[in-house]
């Protein structure tokens, strides 16, 4: 629920007064005594969805645009005429939460943080994310993603795009922008520095670590996280309650991924970067997308009536941009998703050829205890079988000799399958 307080112009104080008599809404008319244009102040509660329509019938009826106005949230109101006030709009309006578009904006530009700090912030959440990428460690990924100011732009831009805020839009596409490009540099750097300073392994593969190595690969799975990131940011800005978890949802869609781009081009991996930046890419574009669209949906336009074609027309372009945007890159996350299920395919195929030649009578005794792949990759996709490394387990006098021929003539027989086999003996003695 809210409080509004409104200053009355001169002349208008019997008409508003009249809309909140008719609306059957409490009220505490005070007078005016700064010498100014404005006769009266008015305070009354409203329901959460009842603050948009009712300051629309008051600016209708001469309530200036520009008179002080100011929505608070209140605790608790005791009143039968708000009972039946809260009652009568949760009929009439979708969405008992929602907030008005004017609270909208203002908790729109108050994410936005100055520039000073979001580029702090920004440059210290993508250092702590790359040292947790090249430590390997969970936890603190997790903990750069907390620090991380990107909610505002995001948010900001699509709020300004549906109400027609021009400059609101536009510092939250500029902070965007500059929030990953910073993010990128501060990785670079930070993990270039770590490299020559050896406070890391000397020649370690980033790719061998797991919190970096899921980063190299985004298939259609990353396109959900983000579309689910933007939702949540647009419900959790147009209802009013705290955007702190939801920020950090849409922080995991694009930090790490960053500072995994940034830590591509410190070692030298193209293929890293790149398929990292087109994750950054996809998961910008989608929370836009997705935020953009819950707060149109919901209901959302200018406050200026004459203003709303322009913007609806502005706002469907920039979706279809988005749209085009995502469906190009989505080829990659296809891509990469279609790679993985064939990889995914031939290993189960290489695993079920070798326990068929481990279970012919002359292996008695032997059992697989693990089969490792190793892969060849051509243009970040396509991936194919290079070498099969395969653990068995055998008696300490079992012979030990054909055993990778045989693997070898069941792949291709069975798959076409021609790659480097390797078998690696391990002895099983049981009482």
């Amino acid at each position: 629920m809210r409080l509004v307080q409104v200053t009355i112009p001169a002349g208008k104080r019997e008409t508003v007064l009249g809309v909140l008599d008719e609306e059957g809404i409490d009220y505490v008319v005070t007078d005016e005594t700064s010498g100014r244009e404005y006769t009266a102040v008015a305070y009354f509660p409203l329901p959460t969805n009842a603050v948009e329509p009712i300051l629309e019938e008051l600016r209708e009826v001469g309530l200036d645009r520009e008179a002080y106005t100011v929505v608070v949230s209140a605790e608790t109101v005791v009143s039968d005429k708000f009972d039946d006030l809260t009652e009568r709009f949760a009929e009439k309006e979708e969405g008992e939460d929602r907030i008005a578009r004017q609270e909208l904006e203002a908790r729109a530009q108050d994410l936005a943080a100055s520039l000073p700090t979001y580029i702090v912030m920004t440059i210290v959440s993508a250092v702590i994310a790359t040292a947790g990428l090249l430590l390997d460690s969970p936890a603190t990924v997790v903990g750069s993603m907390v620090i991380a100011p990107l909610i505002g732009p995001a948010m900001s831009a699509a709020v300004g795009s549906v109400i027609g805020d021009s400059e609101l839009f536009r510092r939250g596409v500029l902070l965007q922008i500059v929030g990953v490009v910073l993010s990128v540099i501060s990785a670079t750097a930070f993990a270039i520095l770590v490299s020559v300073a050896n406070l890391v392994p000397p020649g370690i593969d980033p790719l061998e670590l797991s919190e970096v190595s899921e980063r190299l690969s985004p298939n259609f799975l990353s396109l959900a996280v983000a579309i689910g990131a933007g939702v949540a940011g647009g419900v959790s800005l147009m209802t009013g309650i705290s955007a702190a978890l939801v920020g950090v949802m849409i922080a995991v869609a694009l930090i790490p991924p960053a500072a995994t781009v940034g830590i591509g081009i410190a070692f030298g991996e193209p293929a890293l970067a790149l398929g990292s930046s087109v994750l950054v890419a996809v998961n910008v574009l989608s929370i836009n997308l997705a935020a953009l669209v819950v707060l149109w949906y919901a209901g959302y336009r200018p406050e200026n009536f004459f203003q709303r074609d322009q913007v609806r027309s502005a706002t469907l372009k920039r979706v279809v941009v988005l749209v085009v945007a995502i469906a190009l890159l989505s080829v990659f996350l296809g891509g990469v998703t279609y790679d993985t299920y064939q990889m995914a395919t031939v290993e189960n195929e290489i695993q079920s050829s070798i326990d068929d030649v481990l279970a012919e009578e002359r292996y008695a005794g032997y059992e697989r205890v693990s089969v490792e792949m190793r892969t060849t990759t051509d243009y970040l996709l396509l991936q194919r079988p290079s070498e099969v490394i395969v653990t068995v387990g055998v008696p300490p006098d079992a012979p030990r000799a054909g055993l990778a021929a045989d693997i070898d003539s069941r792949l291709v027989a069975d798959h076409d399958l021609e790659v480097a086999i390797q078998v690696r003996y391990v002895e099983i003695e049981r009482p």
